[in-house]
């Protein structure tokens, strides 16, 4: 029973990584459209010093955004900040300091934000961990759930506040999150999210991006009954490379990589969807919604059952020491 509760993660895992693949062999990543200009609005992107997160800031601050790149590598996102300027985008991009494993970071990281007296227009949810050995945060929480979904729930919740006094209902504050198809095979256990009783990583992955799903959902349902000028979307990059991949074991790195050059998507190709949702016009308005490749798609079935995302929200609040409002 134990060895079946480690193998079927797997399993599951590496068939959504074989469908997404199909797609990609016989579907190009989608263009970008060309985007409006988004001079005076602000925007946070977590991870944005490498990858599709680097992308996502780069692009962001080509359309005259001011970006702050949130990450916990100083000289790696100062480095970011440099070549960004080197390119002569028209927005501003700085770095501050995010350590997505610990709650007391991002709370000081939400506090030395909001002392700048900045606007907060889109917040983009993009760092992430994938296949990392079993361990901790900093909390003693499991690290896929703590950095990839308990991480960006408190980031969210307490930026919430400056993301609806900055929206108006004719250009709403965005809040997009990256997901993936993994999240098709999750599984969350309500009495055991740390995965203290069978662990997993394969199976830890794919909870953490379900959990960012139904939280991407149930954000927007309460922004919607509170009729305020913020959306909220999870998007779906497809097989990417980039460092995720790094945890696999060596011999599923060595297949890996012939694959990589021909079907994975480069990190721009991957952060298109994010950049999207956090710009496009034809989005003004538009949330509670998951989109792949530039479209809208359907997310698993569970992630539509409000009693499981209000269950969800209700232990992450208590998790992160949070009133659920």
């Amino acid at each position: 029973m134990w060895i079946l509760s480690f193998i079927l993660p797997i399993l599951r895992l590496y068939l959504v990584g074989i469908k997404v693949l199909l797609y990609q062999l016989f579907n190009k990543s989608f263009t970008l459209p060309v985007l409006p200009k988004q001079n005076g609005r602000v925007a946070i992107v977590t991870g944005g010093a490498r990858g599709m997160g680097y992308e996502t800031a780069r692009h962001l601050a080509s359309l005259g955004m001011h970006v702050v790149i949130a990450g916990n590598a100083e000289e790696e996102g100062l480095q970011a900040v440099k070549k960004i300027h080197e390119e002569g985008s028209e927005g501003k991009v700085e770095f501050l300091f995010l350590d997505l494993c610990s709650l007391k970071s991002v709370r000081q990281f939400v506090h030395r934000f909001k002392a700048r007296a900045l606007p907060l227009h889109v917040l983009v949810n993009n760092a992430g961990i994938m296949l990392v050995p079993e361990g901790q945060t900093e909390d003693g929480f499991e690290l896929h759930f703590g950095l990839n979904y308990l991480g960006h729930f408190l980031l969210t919740n307490l930026l919430v506040d400056k993301l609806k006094r900055s929206g108006r209902h004719d250009a709403c504050s965005r809040v997009v999150t990256m997901s993936s198809a993994t999240h098709y095979v999750g599984r969350l256990n309500m009495e055991d999210l740390q995965g203290r009783s069978c662990y997993s990583a394969h199976g830890a992955y794919s909870q953490s991006k379900l959990a960012l799903v139904l939280f991407t959902y149930h954000l927007q349902e309460k922004l919607t009954a509170g009729g305020f000028p913020v959306t909220s979307n999870a998007v779906d990059p497809g097989m990417v490379d980039t460092d995720l991949y790094n945890n696999l074991c060596i011999p599923a790195q060595a297949a890996k990589k012939p694959v990589a050059k021909m079907l994975f998507r480069t990190p721009a190709e991957g952060a298109s969807t994010a950049i999207l949702a956090a710009s496009a016009s034809q989005l003004e308005g538009v949330g509670g919604c998951y989109f792949y490749n530039g479209e809208k798609a359907e997310s698993a079935d569970i992630t539509y059952d409000h009693n499981v995302r209000a269950e969800l929200w209700k232990q992450s609040c208590a998790l992160v020491g949070l009133q659920e409002a």
